[in-house]
């Protein structure tokens, strides 16, 4: 009984100090290993119709994910730049992606998340299917440089993998569109919707003065490009941020369309705690930095969002509101949901 009291005690103090970091068990049977579309969410675009999501395929998925083998010298995975405990971005070690023989990307890592939703996926859109996806950075020669082919050939010849093809699919045979639809089922299951935000819509919870203070800020000078549920309407704009020494020219290397020059897909709100820095090259550390920059940064460019012509005004008092809103847009049920983590 004693032993109890100590843990209630403990709990409370916690409670009271981090509440938003309380972390909920997550149940890892395989009935939880199913596509959701969280309440007031619109359908997703990618549904999984022809790639139905089983146990199997799902933990065969998660295997490629962290699987080094897929890179030309064996050190890099996709979980090298999209870790969890970031909410599957790169995290604050780089500015932008890192790769094999650690050369140095152009671009800061997106956050992985509600990947179903995106209708063109990646800074630049250059993929428009969730089961493509894994293609670009496995062959890009910045990243893991290993061709689909080679990278097919030894995933059948492990040992390992005969086995996981077996199970996910009956035989040991690999094929690039098995390969790919595993990979979809793992990507397409990370679905964050357990923030405080979604509490407190689904009625289970409710905002603090500052959170909702925040949150008429947010749907009064952000939301236009930042919609809900999502946080993001996923198109492709220009924000003000001037141009450095990547000359990276964003969309337009995808569509070749002059006025795609600089614009970059607008990332969700969501678990902005986890996945610093911020923006395509990761050049702001702090959220504090980007409302700064969105205040009173604003560049004067080719192709500038018209919204930021003039910047978005700001006074400290909306800030320091705003940033107490953003926070409930983090999931730590999401960063620690064991279906994702990292297996051998």
């Amino acid at each position: 009984m004693r032993i109890w009291i100590v843990y209630i005690v403990l709990f409370v103090l916690i409670s009271c100090k981090r509440d938003a970091e309380i972390i909920e068990p997550v149940s890892s049977t395989p009935d939880t290993y199913a596509p959701v579309i969280p309440a007031g969410w619109p359908n997703p675009v990618y549904d999984f119709t022809g790639n139905e999501v089983t146990y199997d395929k799902f933990t065969l998925g998660r295997h490629l994910f962290y699987e080094p083998m897929l890179s030309v010298d064996s050190t890099v995975s996709c979980g090298s730049c999209h870790m969890q405990t970031f909410g599957f971005s790169n995290g604050p070690s780089h500015a932008v992606s890192h790769g094999v023989n650690d050369l140095v990307g152009k671009r800061n890592s997106p956050a992985l998340f509600n990947l179903t939703w995106q209708t063109k996926i990646m800074w630049d859109g250059g993929v428009s299917n969730l089961e493509n996806q894994p293609i670009g950075p496995i062959q890009n020669p910045i990243e893991m440089n290993l061709s689909l082919g080679n990278a097919l050939t030894r995933i059948a010849a492990s040992p390992k993998y005969k086995a996981l093809f077996e199970k996910a699919y009956g035989d040991t045979v690999v094929t690039s569109q098995r390969f790919l639809k595993a990979f979809a089922q793992f990507m397409g299951l990370m679905v964050s919707y357990n923030s405080k935000y979604d509490k407190v819509k689904n009625g289970n919870d409710v905002f603090t003065t500052a959170e909702n203070n925040g949150y008429a800020v947010f749907k009064s000078k952000c939301a236009s490009c930042h919609s809900e549920p999502l946080f993001s309407d996923y198109t492709f704009r220009n924000n003000g941020i001037p141009v450095n020494s990547y000359q990276d020219s964003g969309r337009y290397r995808i569509t070749l369309d002059p006025n795609d020059i600089y614009k970059f897909k607008v990332p969700s709100l969501r678990n902005l705690a986890f996945s610093a820095p911020y923006m395509h090259d990761g050049r702001f550390n702090t959220l504090a930095q980007v409302l700064n920059h969105y205040s009173m940064g604003i560049a004067p460019m080719q192709n500038l969002d018209p919204l930021l012509s003039t910047g978005i005004p700001l006074n400290n008092q909306e800030k320091s509101d705003l940033l107490n809103f953003l926070a409930t847009l983090n999931d730590y049920t999401f960063i620690n949901d064991t279906r994702f983590k990292e297996i051998h």
